[in-house]
């Protein structure tokens, strides 16, 4: 495991009501745990509720199938090698930070399509876009693990 700590020092005074509504301009040090991770693993970075909070760190898997596959056999293989296929929101986390160890096309997410059961989304690697593909259709896979966050206030 490594551990990280921001050296920002804490904020010596509460705010006054002048300057709550201004961001503070020191954090409080915090010391965060990152996973380990096995052989050949990619620490992705830390993914966000819809509110912004962290929910979780996200770990790119080294396995990768011999072949493209369906949705269902993603999902299938995902969890044969001790992980998930990411959701779209961990695919773009995937994109923005390890996309030089991404193959350039598209790869299933674990997410059924909204507008109909029998799709469900993707990601390109090669340009970051989302799309709806039908399920019966063979696609790259990657397999991520999330990992809890262990992160405590000093």
């Amino acid at each position: 495991m490594q551990t990280l700590t921001n050296t920002a020092p804490a904020p010596d005074t509460a705010p006054d009501q002048a300057t709550a509504q201004q961001a503070p301009s020191a954090l409080a040090p915090i010391t965060l745990t990152l996973p380990a991770l096995q052989p050949g693993e990619r620490y992705v970075g830390i993914a966000l509720d819809d509110e912004g909070t962290p929910t979780h760190h996200l770990g790119l898997m080294a396995q990768r199938p011999a072949d493209r596959l369906t949705w269902q056999d993603a999902m299938d293989w995902a969890a044969s090698v001790g992980g998930a296929l990411p959701t779209r929101q961990e695919q773009s986390l995937l994109f923005a930070n390890c996309k030089a160890h991404l193959e350039r096309t598209w790869h299933w997410s674990c997410e059924e399509y909204e507008g109909s059961a029998s799709y469900a989304w993707d990601c390109d690697f090669d340009d970051g876009g989302q799309y709806g593909s039908h399920e019966s259709y063979e696609g790259s896979v990657v397999a991520v693990r999330r990992f809890p966050l262990n992160s405590s206030i000093l």
